[in-house]
């Protein structure tokens, strides 16, 4: 980089506001674009170094989607030359390249770091991005109070000794909880392990919601997953406004009040909780939150068990000191006189047995008084009890109903992990970088594996069931799992190999756990208390056995303990386990049941009973818990065949896609090519397909080994579904793709399926409503021209 005097373009900048899934429209942007050159001039170069580190994450993200555009933009500005650019991109490669390079431009002199801002601000027009927008509406129209609330948010609040004692003494206890990210036994070893909180922590994509649609339609995973396809494909995420944990009690630049109450939503396994720690762990150690003096945290499930102890009303100032025990009564009255200093955690108001109630009139005031505890949680939130406190509350989005969004200050979801989170996330979870790369390509080349890498739960399983695959010596092991059925059973495999010697009846503890877990499903409860429903399934004697570690976690307090499965999948796959050891009812008439369930909370479960069935290593599960009972696999199949193929040859193309998912769990050809019908025929016209959609499929067209006629006109397709449907489009005879939306990077793939060795295809439908260009006109004359192409109509 170069020292040069910044030269300043007084030009206007134009904006685009973006929202997701609305169409574009350009306004006439703010009279503050057109000053941004003037009030960067107007900061100190110490001033600006505070915002920058200030805002440094988000300058990183936002920089990551346009870094080309600007490293050119400071090329034109004699930052950079040429030959520079090219070093930089190589070394400025994804979120934490980037973070790099702003850091080197801050060690420079004060007309680089303006030269910087300015290269952003530039982008404007080009990046749609709301958090680029809020961020230069800040920098420039909220100077002064942005560089006070800089310089003041790390300043301990103002307290008598007696309060800064217990200060430090409650940040110590929180220091202590918070320093190891508990880390999950692995599959065969007893032992839960604990790994340094900054060691495991990867970070987690949080937007600002300003509406909830609590109806629920379809299971919370494929829902997720669609949604993260969506902002990745179509490239809406930077439209998304995302908000970075450590600004979650940021006042809005907006709002004339401090955000003090805050709802965090996410499906679960998604990270609520992990969150909860990282807040808590940075307090501890005094990096953020510090206008703070206390956080309180406070768990819906421990709530629960007040029930049990005849003690349904309590005070809020014993409820603290019942948690904290170094918190006795009268100085913790002393804590409570600064509300504006206190911060209160509820994790997990999805398994909390009482309804939170807004609609109260005798809400709480007095923090003496004793009042049932979920009256405490909404005076606390409606501010008629420590009005100035703050509130966070976490839940799944089904629960949050019973939150009055008018007494919500910031609402936020946790979307888990985007692409590069995901690879990050992998890179730290294998101590062997090489195996580590393996089996991140491996998962990301299965597209319905890939699908469930946005939830941290679900990455774990995966890896967990791989690393124990990848491990194996080559000539000694199998092919790997395609199929989400076949991760679950290769993690449980491994769990009951590594313990056959240790538990001697293993399939009566699965048994016994199943029919608890489905149990669970049906009332809609994940949490099990040890003295109620693991008592009542006669799991109690069982509880100290290592086997069980590896399935269950276990939370206690000093009267109870509590459990709950890593994830809720692996509930539902152990329910589904249940019905194989030991049946119980009319199997046909419980699926049935199970189908007709318009939540979609049946829907990975019946995956599993599908893929079960048919499962290739089923085998290997009987040889250590005993065959599975032969009448009830084959009223499963019968089951599943019929409705297959009613539902494959009748006109419900959405209930003929979920079947389809149902199908690619099985791998089965004869199955599916009976479900098909005789007509080899497949009818998807003016159908919303995902790219997860598309795999499922490509499988499903794959196993059948041929489809006579595959119609997709007036289906949406993106470059990413065409890739994914490319395996089985090879299969066909005929291919229908009129008015699909494709595009010349859609024409890769088509290439590929008329150039493959074994393409069927010999009519290819893809006239109207499809622009693939010139340049798409060559990749498929470089595909017709090949010898392995056998079509004879292209339309």
């Amino acid at each position: 980089m170069r020292e040069h005097k910044a030269r300043y373009d007084s030009k206007a900048f134009f904006l685009q506001l973006y929202y997701l899934k609305k169409e574009t429209e350009k306004i006439k942007a703010p009279v503050w674009t057109q000053t941004i050159p003037k009030v960067l001039q107007r900061y100190r170069h110490e001033d600006l170094l505070k915002i920058t580190e200030y805002f440094r994450p988000c300058l990183a993200y936002l920089m990551k989607a346009k870094m080309t555009n600007i490293l050119e933009s400071l090329v034109s500005k004699d930052i950079l030359t040429n030959d520079e650019i090219v070093k930089v991109k190589e070394e400025s490669e994804g979120t934490e390249g980037v973070d790099s390079f702003i850091g080197e431009v801050m060690k420079k002199d004060r007309v680089v770091l303006i030269s910087l801002w300015e290269a952003l601000a530039e982008q404007l027009e080009r990046l749609q991005s709301p958090n680029l927008i809020t961020l230069m509406e800040e920098v420039t129209e909220e100077r002064k109070k942005l560089l006070k609330e800089i310089d003041t948010r790390n300043e301990p609040p103002v307290s008598g000794p007696h309060i800064k004692d217990l200060h430090e003494t409650h940040r110590q206890a929180v220091s202590e909880s918070t320093r190891t990210l508990g880390a999950q036994a692995s599959p065969g070893n007893p032992h839960t392990t604990g790994v340094g909180f900054e060691t495991r922590y990867t970070e987690l994509v949080v937007i600002k919601q300003d509406t909830r649609n609590h109806k629920e339609t379809e299971h919370e995973l494929m829902k997720t997953g669609r949604i993260h396809e969506e902002l990745m494909e179509k490239g809406e995420a930077e439209k998304c406004e995302r908000i970075w944990i450590e600004q979650l009690f940021r006042k809005s630049p907006v709002s004339v009040n401090p955000a003090n109450i805050i709802v965090v939503s996410g499906m679960a396994g998604i990270g609520k909780t992990t969150m909860i720690q990282k807040i808590m762990y940075d307090w501890a150690r005094g990096t953020q939150y510090q206008r703070f003096a206390f956080v309180f945290l406070f768990k819906f499930r421990e709530l629960n068990l007040l029930d049990n102890e005849n003690e349904t009303q309590m005070s809020l100032t014993k409820l603290i000191e019942r948690h904290y025990k170094y918190l006795s009564d009268d100085p913790l009255k002393d804590v409570l006189k600064n509300p504006e200093t206190l911060l209160f955690i509820f994790d997990g108001l999805d398994e909390y047995k009482h309804k939170l109630d807004f609609t109260q009139s005798q809400l709480c005031s007095d923090p003496d008084v004793e009042v049932p505890v979920h009256i405490l949680v909404t005076s606390l939130v409606s501010q008629t009890l420590l009005k100035g406190c703050s509130v966070l509350i976490t839940s799944r989005p089904r629960s949050l109903e019973a939150v009055d969004i008018k007494k919500t200050d910031r609402f936020v979801e946790i979307l888990g992990f985007f692409p590069e989170q995901r690879l990050m996330y992998c890179k730290k979870f294998f101590d062997d970088a090489d195996m580590g790369t393996k089996v991140f390509q491996y998962v990301k080349e299965n597209t319905i594996l890939y699908s469930m890498c946005f939830n941290p739960s679900y990455c774990w399983m995966i890896y967990s069931a791989l690393r124990s695959h990848f491990m194996t010596p080559k000539e000694e092991r199998g092919a790997a799992p395609r199929t989400v059925t076949e991760i679950f059973v290769m993690f449980l495999h491994n769990i009951l190999t590594n313990h056959r010697q240790e538990v001697k009846n293993q399939r009566m503890i699965l048994v016994k756990l199943g029919k608890m877990a489905y149990y669970g499903l049906e009332n809609r409860i994940h949490v099990f208390n040890e003295k109620q429903e693991m008592s009542t399934f006669g799991l109690q004697t069982v509880l100290p056995s290592p086997f069980l570690s590896g399935l269950l976690q276990r939370q206690s307090t000093v009267e109870h303990a509590t459990y709950t499965f890593y994830q809720i999948t692996l509930q539902e796959f152990m329910a589904v386990c249940s019905f194989y050891l030991e049946p119980s009812g009319d199997i046909k008439k419980i699926l049935k049941n199970w189908d007709s369930c318009k939540d979609g909370r049946f829907e990975i479960v019946t995956r599993f009973m599908t893929g079960l069935a048919w499962c290739s290593v089923l085998k290997t599960f009987e040889r250590i818990l005993g065959e599975f009972e032969g009448n009830t696999v084959k009223r499963i199949q019968e089951w599943v065949k019929q409705k297959a193929k009613r539902t494959l040859q009748g006109g419900d193309k959405r209930e003929a896609l979920r079947v389809c998912h149902w199908l690619c769990e099985t791998q089965n050809k004869e199955l599916i090519r009976d479900a098909i019908g005789k007509d080899l025929k497949m009818d998807f016209r003016n159908t919303t397909l995902s790219a997860v959609d598309c795999a499922a499929l490509a499988s499903v067209i794959s196993c059948c080994g041929e489809l006579k006629e595959l119609n997709l006109t007036g289906t949406p397709l993106t470059p990413q579904c065409i890739r994914r449907l490319a395996p089985g489009l090879s299969c066909c005879s005929v291919v229908w793709l009129v008015s699909c939306g494709l595009t010349s990077a859609c024409c890769s793939a088509l290439s590929s399926v008329l150039s493959s060795p074994n393409s069927q295809l010999t009519e290819l439908e893809l006239n109207n409503n499809n622009n693939l260009g010139d340049s798409g006109a060559r990749q498929l004359s470089e595909g017709l021209r090949s010898d392995n192409c056998e079509l004879e109509t292209l339309g």
